[in-house]
């Protein structure tokens, strides 16, 4: 049995139209070709392209907080001899 639809299913696009290093648009996470497909789909494909976006989103959410907990390489000091000089004296 097939679900009645009330509303149109909404595109995800969010107006940040990028294409990021994976070919996804930076802002909804959706392929080119599930871009151009989006106003020839059915209501079931833009759930299966929603959902699929959604993925993306939370695996690129997580590289991005794995990045940043790692520890940051330590910042070259621009006075090296007096931080060797303070080294000294503790």
């Amino acid at each position: 049995m097939k679900q009645l639809e009330f509303f149109d299913i909404p595109s995800p696009c969010i107006g940040v139209c990028e294409s990021g290093a994976r070919g996804y648009c930076r802002g909804c996470f959706r392929s080119r070709a599930e871009r151009q497909y989006w106003f020839q789909a059915d209501d079931e494909a833009k759930r299966l392209i929603i959902r699929a976006c959604q993925v993306r989103k939370l695996r690129f959410e997580r590289a991005q907080t794995s990045q940043s907990s790692e520890p940051s390489p330590p910042q070259e000091t621009l006075f090296p001899d007096l931080d060797e000089e303070a080294g000294s004296n503790s």
